[in-house]
């Protein structure tokens, strides 16, 4: 009976292996970043602009990833980038009264052997968003990843994001502003350094949409292995008695 519940056990963490396996991370790659982003994530482009949204949230739009890009003009420098993304903004909230974002924290990180700007900000796209801003400057190429979630569902996909960004890559070529590569993409012009989400949330009124979720899914086969151990503890002790 001990072999048994042992064999159950090992099967399961197995399982567990396997279900991992296949929740492996995909690449996301366009003319000036790659990153891994689970496979239930898609991308597309936007204009001059790549969004990512999550197809279990696709209706409601509760995270997104927006990637932009543009020529380097005189504000995009890392120094300006600390004190803008330091500083709070005030947008009003679905009464129109003005409230101040919050500046949760503002860093800067090596990512990948680049240098990046890494901030997070409650209220600075929209009131009930956390946003995420990553910026960075590459050759005459500015570029900022955002990821946004609402606040009632971050946590759900912060697992998401934190894999995108400890595989973020900065592969812009010195030439892609002439437009001389084969995978060039459009590019942004603006001088603006956040990326509005305001569209996102209207999608959230009827409530959040229920997620089929890998980890809750991971931990009710663990659940079970263990049931079953001592299940088979019981039987055995009951069988020598």
């Amino acid at each position: 009976m001990l072999r048994f519940c042992v064999s159950i056990f090992l099967l399961t963490i197995f399982s567990l292996a396997i279900l991992s396996h296949n929740a492996e991370a995909k690449l996301f790659q366009n003319s000036y970043v790659s990153f891994e982003l689970p496979p239930n994530w898609e991308c597309k482009l936007d204009g001059t602009e790549w969004v990512c949204v999550s197809k279990f949230s696709k209706d409601a739009k509760e995270a997104i990833i927006i990637l932009t890009a543009k020529e380097v003009g005189p504000t995009d420098t890392f120094g300006a980038y600390v004190t803008h993304l330091k500083t709070p903004r005030n947008l009003p909230d679905k009464t129109g009264k003005m409230q101040p974002s919050q500046a949760l924290h503002v860093t800067k990180r090596l990512i990948n052997s680049h240098e990046w700007v890494d901030s997070l900000h409650l209220g600075s796209e929209i009131t009930s968003y956390y946003s995420r801003y990553l910026a960075t400057i590459k050759h005459s190429l500015a570029i900022l990843v955002t990821f946004s979630a609402h606040k009632e569902s971050y946590t759900k996909y912060s697992s998401d994001f934190l894999k995108a960004i400890e595989t973020l890559r900065v592969i812009a070529s010195k030439d892609i502003l002439a437009g001389s590569g084969s995978g060039s993409q459009p590019l942004g012009s603006g001088e603006s350094m956040g990326i509005p989400v305001g569209e996102i949330d209207s999608g959230l009124t009827g409530g959040l949409p229920p997620e089929p979720n890998v980890n809750d899914m991971k931990t009710k086969l663990l659940a079970l292995a263990l049931l079953l151990v001592v299940i088979g503890i019981y039987l055995w002790r009951k069988k020598k008695n």
